[in-house]
């Protein structure tokens, strides 16, 4: 009976995390408005009454894929951190975080940051546009944590305003250029104000 439990349980898992894969692609490619809970259960190869035993709603089913697409930032950026050993170079570890991000490996191109591309279709006050904004304010607070090392904290707070402002505006340019190089552009510049800080 214990098993059978563990069985039901490792299903509901595997199913969960595919209908969660099925729905970052089609979120990131064709929209959240765009894609239909038929197409990310066709594309996750599950049943309707699947996605609704691990998700309440469409909503619920966004609100996990900004979480998700949070987290794989956090882990790009976990791993730039690996071998840097000041702040200028955990502050830039930033910057190649999302470059690595931009460069991954994507099916129909490169279309930019997919939680501001989630947030630009759910309406104000949307739970996930909240998750989103927490996201960003989360970037800039790294950048200030790694500034206040090398500066005032009222220079700090400004400079961590700047890099972020830089970071989301290549951001944007390179998802409508559909490559990397506006963010390389970026990371330059960070790196030619830091020497300056």
């Amino acid at each position: 009976m214990e098993s059978q439990g563990r069985n039901t349980g490792a299903r509901r898992g595997a199913a969960r995390e595919r209908l969660l894969d099925a729905a970052a692609h089609h979120f990131y490619v064709d929209g959240i408005a765009a894609t239909g809970i038929d197409a990310i259960t066709a594309s996750a190869g599950v049943a309707k009454m699947s996605l609704y035993n691990n998700f309440a709603s469409k909503s619920a089913l966004v609100e996990a894929y900004i979480a998700r697409r949070h987290q794989e930032w956090l882990n790009l950026y976990n791993i730039r951190l690996l071998g840097t050993h000041t702040p200028q170079e955990r502050i830039l570890a930033v910057f190649d975080a999302y470059v690595d991000h931009a460069e991954d490996a994507y099916e129909h191109a490169f279309r930019g940051c997919g939680l501001l591309n989630a947030a630009a279709e759910l309406p104000a006050g949307d739970a996930g546009r909240e998750a989103v904004r927490l996201h960003k304010e989360e970037v800039e607070r790294i950048l200030h944590r790694e500034l206040v090392q090398l500066t005032t904290a009222e220079q700090a707070e400004t400079l961590a305003t700047h890099l972020s402002f830089l970071l989301e505006g290549s951001m944007a340019r390179a998802g409508l250029d559909g490559t990397s190089t506006r963010l390389h552009t970026a990371r330059t510049l960070a790196a030619q104000l830091l020497t300056r800080t």
